[in-house]
C-alpha cells in the first residue's frame, strides 16, 4: 500500500513540475502592448510587433510551427530553431535554449526577437509580411 501511495504522490509532483516548466500565457493585445514596451522595445514601433506576434503566434507563448526545412518556429515570436536556438543546451545565434522560447518568460525571446529584427528586419517574419507589411501600425490604443 505505502508503494502505491508513493508512486502516485511521484506522478503527482512529476505531472506538476512538468506542467510548470511547459507554462504557457497568451496574451491580450493590451497585455502584449505593456508587456512589450515594459521589455524595452521602442514604442514607435510596437505596432509593428503586435502585429507580427499576432500573425504568427496568435499571442501565445507556447506555439509550435513544425516547418518544412525541418525546423520549428518557437513561441510568441515564432523564432526559428534553425539558426538562433538550439535544442538541449544553450546555441544558436541568440545563444539560447530552443527550450527558452515556448515558456511564460519572454525575457529572453525579446532579446532574441529583438536581434533577428536587427540582423534581417520584420521581412524575417513570414506573418509580419502577409499581415503588417504596407500597413501604417500605430501604437495599439489601450
Amino acid at each position: 500500500m505505502n508503494r502505491i501511495i508513493a508512486t502516485l504522490c511521484f506522478v503527482v509532483l512529476l505531472n506538476k513540475e512538468v506542467q510548470e516548466t511547459q507554462a504557457a500565457k497568451v496574451y491580450t493585445r493590451c497585455g502584449l502592448t505593456r508587456e512589450l514596451l515594459n521589455k524595452g522595445f521602442s514604442r514607435s514601433l510596437v505596432g509593428n510587433w503586435v502585429c507580427l506576434i499576432e500573425s504568427e503566434s496568435g499571442k501565445d507563448t507556447s506555439k509550435v510551427v513544425n516547418k518544412a526545412n525541418g525546423s520549428k518556429g518557437l513561441g510568441l515570436f515564432q523564432i526559428s530553431s534553425k539558426e538562433w536556438c538550439k535544442f538541449g543546451s544553450a546555441g544558436g545565434k541568440c545563444n539560447i535554449k530552443c527550450e527558452d522560447l515556448i515558456n511564460e518568460d519572454i525575457t529572453d525571446d525579446s532579446i532574441c526577437a529583438r536581434k533577428v529584427e536587427k540582423e534581417w528586419g520584420f521581412r524575417a517574419w513570414e506573418g509580419w509580411m502577409r499581415s503588417c507589411y504596407r500597413r501604417i501600425l500605430p501604437l495599439p490604443n489601450c
